[in-house]
């Protein structure tokens, strides 16, 4: 038996009966939009509906929403009444920008801020405790150690990440040096620019520069595969599998990454000094053998352990905010992008953070 619909005035307002499905989908269009809602008197009595699709229950929406704001229904079937309040928040217009107060509003903005701050330290804690926990499994079975996805996960960040990071810490100590010159041989200091060079070097710039351009290449690139493996379920189907999957997917790339800055670490920072040795032979005219001489007696080997201990420390924080906000992404390519951004700025962030409590403690022992 079919109910056509029907969209009556009367003097309570407006009356829906009928089916008001996608059967009538022209029928139902063309008394929406000739309804005349000064007639309503703000009242859509929807009581005699029989039948009710999201298509029907849309157009009952918007044409209470073209009577005015304080229209509403009566009469609604307890079966109907989850879909008429989905749609009643569909759309809705927002309150319009710099709308009351602005001290709250502030105030608002810094708490929401503070919470979504304490909320990653909180993802971050305990990533660091899964990763520490599949590690102590993985030491009292040696056997459960991805040594292959380890190994492979080490060229890709170490050997194959070694060309980029000798041309820009070359070019990076090219820079220092030419700077340190130009600006030291207005007091006559020139051989200072090798002092400069070297402690800057070997205890700040070459683990910090190393660090964020790691940060950029292979934080990136962990949290976009992990990005991904999460939107095609494949982190669910490892854990289907009785596989953990800290243990599998994100341990091996943390522990390749611990490995893999100190050693970048230590060749940026031979690059850096041969940039700025050789920018002192062709621009500041002092020889190589001068150079090292005077490298010698500027550094010390505080200064390298001071740059070299920073390194792991470091990158265990770039693995681990890499996959935390890998395992962020949801299901769309808008959430990758947004993830792999967010992972590359906190990182940097954190590593340079990380550098100036560092440069503290350094300090407070007498290094």
């Amino acid at each position: 038996m079919t109910h056509p619909p029907q969209l009556t005035t009367s003097a309570q307002g407006l009356l829906a009966s009928g089916a008001w499905t996608t059967a009538y989908l022209a029928a139902l269009e063309q008394m929406t939009d000739d309804a005349d809602a000064r007639e309503s008197s703000g009242r859509i009595d929807v009581a005699g509906i029989v039948a009710l699709d999201t298509f029907g229950a849309w157009l009952l929406e918007r044409l209470r929403r073209r009577i005015g704001p304080d229209a509403e229904f009566v009469g609604v079937p307890a079966h109907f009444q989850g879909l008429f309040d989905s749609l009643s928040k569909v759309n809705q217009p927002s309150a319009k920008a710099g709308a009351g107060n602005p001290v709250l509003h502030l105030l608002e903005r810094v708490g929401r801020a503070a919470e979504s701050t304490g909320a990653d330290l909180l993802a971050l804690v305990a990533m660091l405790g899964a990763l520490g926990e599949a590690l102590l499994r993985v030491l009292l079975n040696p056997r459960r150690l991805r040594l292959t996805s380890s190994v492979h996960q080490l060229d890709r960040v170490a050997w194959q990440a070694t060309p980029i990071i000798l041309l820009i810490t070359f070019l990076i100590g090219c820079i220092i040096a030419q700077q340190g010159i130009f600006h030291f041989r207005k007091f006559g200091a020139d051989d200072y620019v090798v002092d400069l060079v070297g402690i800057l070097i070997l205890r700040e710039i070459g683990v910090l520069l190393v660090a964020i351009m790691v940060a950029g290449r292979s934080g990136s690139s962990y949290t976009a595969e992990i990005g991904s493996m999460k939107m095609r379920e494949e982190i669910d189907a490892l854990r289907t599998m009785g596989l953990n999957p800290v243990e599998v997917l994100l341990l091996p790339r943390v522990v390749a990454l611990v490995i893999a800055l100190p050693l970048l670490t230590f060749v940026g920072s031979i690059a850096a000094l041969y940039g700025g040795g050789v920018v002192a032979w062709l621009y500041g005219g002092m020889s190589p053998e001068i150079f090292i001489a005077r490298l010698k007696e500027a550094i010390s080997l505080d200064h390298f352990k001071v740059g070299i201990i920073k390194a792991p420390f470091m990158a265990l924080m770039i693995g681990a905010v890499a996959c935390v906000e890998g395992l962020k992404v949801k299901g769309s390519a808008e959430s990758l992008g947004l993830q792999t951004t967010s992972s590359v700025v906190k990182s940097i962030f954190i590593v340079i953070v990380l550098d100036g409590l560092f440069a503290i403690f350094f300090a407070s022992i007498g290094m």
